[in-house]
């Protein structure tokens, strides 16, 4: 049975989507740590990041890298972290969460019912800021 990203990826789920390539997708996470917390996905389903082929882990951290500073333009926090944790879902996926503590990287604390038209904006404020970054 295919992961809840896989049929995210595969359009069976909406998603908010900020990067898609041949390789791998980003999108804003449903329960976030912070407003803009966004995760990196390969396209294949690969349980544990261990064993991804090391230029797919290459991959991800370079779009996560590229998320991260248009997360950091878009919201100014005072850090962007990043997470693997990989128990919830098994299919490996990067968190990138903009933060101004550590406090921000603790799932207990995840907004479970994030506002729509928020999460909306925030797609479109960081796409457009991926956008700035591809044109150069």
């Amino acid at each position: 049975m295919p992961s809840i990203f896989t049929r995210i990826i595969d359009g069976e789920i909406p998603g908010r989507f900020l990067w898609k390539d041949d390789r791998c997708v980003s999108f804003l996470d449903v329960r976030p740590l912070a407003p803009g917390h966004a995760l990196v996905i390969p396209r294949v389903e690969v349980d544990e990041w261990t064993d991804l082929p090391a230029d797919t882990a290459a991959h991800l951290m370079t779009v996560a890298h590229t998320v991260g500073r248009a997360q950091k333009k878009v919201l100014a926090p005072a850090r962007i972290g990043l997470m693997i944790a990989g128990f919830e879902v098994p299919h490996v996926h990067v968190h990138v969460v903009p933060m101004d503590s550590m406090a921000a990287l603790d799932f207990a604390q995840a907004n479970p019912t994030p506002d729509p038209a928020e999460l909306d904006a925030l797609q479109d404020r960081i796409v457009a800021a991926l956008d700035r970054h591809r044109a150069g």
